[in-house]
């Protein structure tokens, strides 16, 4: 029994450089073709576009990036910048005055005459830029089509006086072109996301559920105090608690520009799920989980209160799934409908192969921390 369970497995993996997780092999990537399903189905999900105009605006999109530099060469100091128009399917191309335009419309653009060159909107957005911004004020850019440095500000701050004394100073700049926005910005790091990875020294695990503060993931991943980043590189947050073993879970704090979300992924197998609740599943019941190496799976509850000795120590009160997992999904969430389970801690097996995989029930860890789970 012993060697058997010297096999398990703690899914956590070791990178080999960078963010990479580690593999026996690196196979060649093959080249994506360049229209491929998947694109194309966004662009006529999110663009409205059918098949067929799919397809066309990225043969159109292609010619005009490959116009676009000959353009400007063409354009020289009258160049006032460029854009894509997807009715006409032509790339047009600003000009400060007409000597150029010949040259510019034999290169396949469309020409249209403007006031100032990119060279003079660019010196007004660096004007810009050395300004102290309010927080009404929520971006500019230089915008080629209304041959203006567009300042954006959030609708209810519009007339407040800092923000109007910013518009004062911004006028003295340059020419300027202020447009109401909803909502100020903020950042999209991420939101602590449920099988998502994270990275702690040269260790990936993956996200369990997101709790007001954090979220909980599982102990081997890492001890007390242990930097924590996400997908992107960038800081989350600490390790503020951690037991392995004997237990095997812990919850990380959330901060840096990030937040909680009541959200574990689906990764395009399933939608991702919204967590409402921590109602328990029994034996017998169907259970999935999601993490950052294998995905999202599905299995039965095989049994629960099972002690598992690690070749670290024994580990208490887990329960047992017949749902495969693999190195990096440790920490990932086990859900049942829109109800968290728990945490993945190990198992045997692969998810080509077939094994077993055990988690930390949620509500333990919760009451051991005195944690609230985040739900929609």
């Amino acid at each position: 029994m012993r060697s058997g369970l010297s096999a398990l497995l703690l899914l956590g993996t070791w990178a080999a450089g960078g963010f990479a997780p580690a593999s026996a092999a690196t196979p060649t990537p093959t080249p994506e073709p360049q229209a491929s399903a998947g694109l194309l189905s966004a662009m006529q999900t999110d663009l409205g576009l059918t098949k067929s105009e799919a397809q066309a605006r990225l043969t159109a999109e292609k010619t005009a990036m490959a116009i676009d530099g000959k353009a400007r060469r063409a354009a020289g100091s009258s160049y006032g910048g460029a854009w894509f128009d997807a009715d006409s399917g032509r790339l047009t191309v600003a000009l400060a005055g007409t000597q150029k335009a010949d040259a510019v419309r034999a290169t396949g653009a469309s020409v249209r005459l403007v006031t100032y060159s990119a060279h003079q909107l660019d010196s007004a957005k660096k004007k810009i830029d050395a300004l102290s911004a309010p927080a009404g004020v929520s971006s500019w850019h230089v915008d080629p089509k209304t041959n203006r440095v567009v300042v954006n500000v959030v609708a209810s701050e519009h007339r407040d006086n800092d923000v109007e004394a910013f518009l004062t100073r911004a006028r003295q700049a340059g020419p300027i072109q202020v447009k109401e926005t909803s909502a100020a910005p903020k950042t999209f790091a991420a939101g602590t996301v449920g099988g998502d990875p994270y990275y702690t020294g040269n260790v990936r695990c993956s996200i369990g559920f997101s709790v007001y503060g954090g979220f909980v993931t599982a102990g081997h991943c890492g001890r007390p105090g242990a930097a924590v980043r996400g997908w992107d590189g960038s800081t989350i947050g600490s390790f503020q608690g951690s037991s392995f073993p004997d237990n095997d879970y812990a919850w990380v704090s959330v901060g840096n520009g990030w937040w909680t979300v009541p959200v574990v992924l689906g990764w395009g197998t399933v939608p991702d799920r919204l967590v409402r609740g921590s109602a328990e599943a029994p034996v017998g019941a169907s259970i999935c989980r999601s993490g950052s190496t294998s995905h999202w799976h599905c299995g039965t509850v095989l049994a629960k209160n099972e002690t598992v000795n690690y070749s670290q120590g024994a580990v208490h009160q887990m329960t047992k799934t017949s749902a495969c997992a693999e190195p990096g999904d440790s920490g990932g969430s086990f859900i049942t409908g829109d109800q968290a389970q728990g945490v993945t801690s190990g198992g045997w097996g692969n998810c080509s192969g077939g094994g077993e995989t055990w988690y930390q029930p949620v509500n333990e860890i919760l009451g051991r921390y005195g944690l609230t789970l985040h739900t929609a």
